[in-house]
């Protein structure tokens, strides 16, 4: 997918952060998600069409809100995203003007309750002004008319075929409407007793359910792919994932569980690239990829030429110009590439477990054994797991200790500073431990060791090992009280003892 925007800057402390739980990255990311929206959508499909050849047929799919309703959707947009999309070429004009309509359950469950009670009302300003043109037309033509006789309302697009329609049946009780194709609409004026005739014949094509079906647009899709039950593949997806439950299914629910819950049974085989290829770069010493078209290139240059086993994947004809030439960020193009990168990283993965004696033409159900044990396990990136499970518990990974920064002689320091300070040797995330102390957490041990050697002697910095029982406020408090119990306690049993004066 591409979007609008990623992360939102508002609230303030909303970016990612290595200190983040999945709970909490969850719901910082749930507030984007809510911010912005999808602009474009790739979906490559891979047929198994014979022995170990593949087919794509792989699709770009513009998107933009349904504008039928009773709600105006509001999205941000970010300008760095709208630069960098704007930087590979993207189509903005597709996006605004024929991007294809999609609503989640509670949006159409709105509309449908409006439709039925006829107070459904037109949000667009642009679409008023073409539903009026149209009105004035149809009273002034209508006062001369006879009946059967009819009249022609042209260069109607998108949701206005079905708001001119719904308007004039609403307010004429004399005229039907028929859409014609190619931007028209033609009016009759009929009587009553016919038009409620017409009303009930199955052949009307402005009825309720047709209606809902366009305004669902790409939604109608989305529900397929959930009733195909096919592996479902991304990579780097969990904000994919997010914006699939957002915009099509239901609105994300604040509970970090359910939406873990909703989406498992909306694809119970999701599979993760980006998982799955951090494993095969520790495990077969491949250099580092930052993006998904390195990782496919890098793929491509080690796996062996003559492998005849490797799996033969082949584009459409509709799809040749990705044969042709790269179109990264591209959703097509990218889905595309990321199909090809589970394949044969699954294919490296089956060498690797049979020691290189491949037999003929493995299938694709070889390619999900080997598979198995990253399935479900999509990329957190830079947080306190390193993979959210969809099927289970999400599991801890093992971050370098951290570091407890203890500032001396230099007052009114704060997190964004200390951050300036050490961003020049490594970077770490910092969050403030009391007025004077800031933890340092970094997900390599090398810039944890680079750290405490270069700022050993600092006049104004003393950087050590954080230890729970040493640093942590809430341990500190506890003894304190303790001591402060401990001395209360020994005062009275002195005074307890001591001799008795008479008198």
């Amino acid at each position: 997918m591409e979007f609008t925007g990623l992360h939102s800057t508002s609230p303030q402390n909303n970016e990612p952060s290595l200190f983040d739980s999945p709970t909490e990255r969850y719901l910082k990311a749930r507030q984007s998600i809510q911010r912005f929206t999808v602009t474009q959508l790739g979906l490559a499909i891979f047929s198994n069409e014979n022995s170990n050849k593949y087919v794509v047929h792989s699709y770009n799919f513009f998107l933009f809100p349904s504008t039928l309703g009773v709600t105006d959707v509001e999205f941000s947009l970010s300008a760095s995203s709208i630069q960098f999309l704007s930087h590979y070429g993207f189509d903005y004009n597709k996006f605004l003007k024929d991007g294809i309509p999609y609503m989640n359950e509670v949006q159409e469950k709105i509309l449908s309750q409006h439709l039925l009670a006829g107070s459904w009302k037109v949000s667009s300003a642009v679409d008023r002004d073409v539903l009026k043109k149209a009105i004035d037309e149809v009273t002034c033509w209508m006062a001369a008319a006879e009946e059967e006789e009819t009249m022609i309302l042209q260069d109607l697009s998108g949701y206005q075929m079905f708001e001119v329609q719904l308007v004039l049946r609403q307010a004429l009780q004399n005229v039907w409407t028929q859409p014609l194709g190619d931007k028209k609409v033609m009016v009759k004026k009929v009587t009553p007793q016919h038009r409620r005739l017409l009303e009930n014949s199955p052949y009307d094509y402005c009825q309720k359910d047709l209606i809902l079906l366009s305004a669902r647009g790409f939604t109608n899709l989305f529900q397929t792919l959930v009733k195909a039950k096919k592996p479902l593949v991304g990579h780097n997806m969990l904000m994919d994932l997010m914006h699939l439950h957002d915009k099509f299914y239901k609105p994300l629910p604040e509970s970090y569980e359910e939406f873990k819950r909703n989406i498992h049974n909306l694809f119970p085989v999701l599979i993760d690239t980006k998982t799955v290829t951090k494993s095969i770069w520790k495990k077969c010493l491949f250099p580092r990829a930052s993006n998904l078209l390195e990782v496919y290139a890098v793929l491509c240059s080690n796996l062996n030429p003559e492998d005849s086993t490797c799996p033969v994947i082949a584009l459409a004809s509709s799809c040749s110009r990705y044969a042709e030439k790269s179109s990264p960020h591209e959703a097509g193009y990218d889905a595309f590439l990321c199909g090809s990168v589970l394949l044969k990283s699954a294919h490296l993965l089956l060498c690797r477990s049979t020691d290189d004696a491949v037999e003929a033409d493995p299938s694709f159900s070889q390619y999900l054994t080997v598979l198995a044990e990253y399935l479900n396990k999509v990329n957190f990136i830079r947080g306190a797991v390193s993979s959210i499970n969809f099927s289970g518990e999400d599991a801890p990974c093992q971050h370098p200790p951290l570091l407890v920064v203890h500032v001396r002689g230099w007052p009114g320091l704060n997190e964004g500073q200390i951050y300036e300070e050490f961003k020049a040797l490594c970077r770490f995330d910092v969050r403030r431990l009391s007025e004077n102390q800031f933890i340092l957490l970094s997900n390599k041990f090398k810039l944890v060791r680079l750290v405490l050697r270069d700022y050993k002697h600092h006049p104004h910095l003393r950087v050590s090992v954080y230890r729970h029982w040493r640093h942590s406020p809430h341990v500190n408090c506890l003894l304190q009280v303790s001591g402060i119990v401990a001395l209360w306690s020994l005062l009275a049993f002195v005074l307890g003892r001591a001799p008795c004066c008479s008198f």
